[in-house]
């Protein structure tokens, strides 16, 4: 199979899972449950169950079982989405090419949409049909990933460093957090599925997953600068627009293309030795990067 075919074959699967692990929207509250299938089934490039079925190609692990983890995942992401685009937030009226939820639908609902995404997100982890452990494993590298040191704590950075510049280090640090964290999850979640790696391996591939989430991070802030509304499905050019610190502020342009090609050299590197196994997650890296250029 292509890459490419591989690639629709997992969104699809994920689009099949996401049905059956969200609330049907003829259940009540139906405008709830309805907000939440809008946000999740509209699409999107499934950037993270992709990774977490690349690495569980690694691990071996069941295909059906890295369904539900990738339906987590993404739970947890287009809740996200969805607070992000509020008012209170980045206050934006597209997403996927589609008006966001909170235009859609109002912003109680939409605030609503993201707080039961976040606990469906773990209903759904919860029953995954591993050991105990694993389980554990699994929530709790989800939720360091969503929390304080994760995704939350990097917005929280991302709001407070508005119109104040920020040192290479500290804008690092910020997308490590805000982007990385669950990028670097789906990885982790995709081998620990496996329940073959060790340590070694396991710890291989979550510094691929740091790398690789830095580098989605700097592809998205030169795109941001460099695509139109209509190739990224949201609208374009609102980091500058909001005075927000980037990789392409700091850098330039030319400066961060250069910074992405070193990421990727460091990416590949870290699994040069995993085989043909390895090779979805090599592919996804070129994908990233190949968007710049």
């Amino acid at each position: 199979m292509t890459f490419t075919s591989w690639m629709e074959s997992i969104r699809q699967r994920t689009e099949v899972a996401l049905d059956q692990y969200l609330p049907p929207a003829s259940h009540n509250p139906t405008r709830l449950h309805e907000a939440m299938r809008y946000a999740c089934l509209n699409g999107g490039k499934r950037f993270r169950p992709l990774l977490v079925h690349a690495a569980g190609v690694i691990s071996g692990a069941n295909p059906a079982t890295l369904d539900m983890c990738a339906c987590a995942i993404e739970m947890i992401h287009v809740y996200s989405l969805v607070h992000d685009d509020m008012p209170c937030m980045d206050d934006d009226t597209l997403r996927r090419g589609m008006p966001t939820c909170h235009v859609q639908y109002d912003e109680a609902t939409a605030l609503l949409v993201g707080d039961a995404l976040q606990t469906q997100a773990f209903i759904t982890l919860a029953d995954v049909p591993l050991t105990a452990k694993t389980i554990a494993e699994l929530v709790r590298t989800l939720a360091r990933a969503s929390g304080a040191a994760g995704m939350a704590g990097g917005q929280a950075i991302d709001l407070a460093a508005v119109g104040q510049p920020l040192n290479a280090a500290e804008l690092e640090q910020m997308h490590i957090m805000k982007t990385g964290a669950l990028i670097r999850a789906a990885i982790r979640m995709g081998a620990l599925a496996g329940e073959s790696l060790d340590t070694e391996k396991l710890e291989r591939l979550d510094r691929y997953g740091k790398i690789l989430g830095l580098l989605f991070q700097v592809v998205d802030d030169i795109l941001d600068c460099t695509g139109t509304t209509e190739e990224l499905g949201k609208t374009a050019g609102k980091d500058a627009a909001a005075d927000k610190p980037t990789y392409v502020s700091l850098m330039g342009l030319a400066g961060a293309r250069a910074f992405v090609d070193d990421l990727l050299t460091q990416a590949q590197h870290l699994i040069a030795d995993s085989g043909a196994p390895g090779q979805r997650l090599k592919d996804i890296a070129l994908e990233i990067v190949q968007r710049t250029h």
